[in-house]
């Protein structure tokens, strides 16, 4: 969800005149213009919605099999996807900064040619970068996606030099 948050942040900042970011970095989630047409997960009955975060594998199995937990933690996680779910794009003319993609090659949910539309959300360059990992890529390769944005952030830098 940080992805279209971020998404929307920077247009709202146009809207309003105000400086927009010089980079917008997303990741895990197909470019806004795009129709989700997976199920959507914030509606299932509790052991449907269980099952579909273990095939996500981004909550530890641990809190999934603790009723208590996800008696506290479900209606949380249920609302974050609602947002991301019943999010309803509207066309605006395409951010001023680049965009860079970040996904994961075995995520079941969001496929490398879905990131790549993101390009179509910017005037500027766009990058689309695929980690080994699934959905929660992040969770596993922060050290390489922390390299891609340093790599990207300090790229400015040397060209000027």
């Amino acid at each position: 969800m940080g992805a279209l948050v971020s998404f929307e942040l920077v247009r709202e900042l146009r809207r309003q005149g105000c400086p927009t970011p010089s980079h917008l970095w997303v990741s895990a989630l197909r470019a806004p213009q795009l129709p989700d047409l997976n199920l959507p997960l914030h509606r299932l009955p509790e052991p449907k919605f269980i099952e579909a975060l273990q095939q996500l594998k981004g909550t530890p199995e641990g809190i999934l099999q603790n009723a208590d937990l996800m008696q506290l933690l479900s209606p949380t996680i249920r609302a974050d996807l609602a947002i991301a779910e019943n999010y309803i794009y509207s066309t605006q003319e395409p951010l001023p900064c680049p965009i860079t993609a970040f996904g994961g090659e075995k995520d079941p949910i969001i496929r490398p040619e879905e990131l790549a539309e993101w390009k179509a959300q910017t005037q500027s360059s766009f990058r689309l970068q695929i980690f080994p990992g699934n959905h929660f890529f992040l969770h596993h390769d922060r050290a390489d996606v922390l390299k891609a944005i340093s790599e990207e952030l300090t790229q400015p830098l040397s060209v000027k030099s």
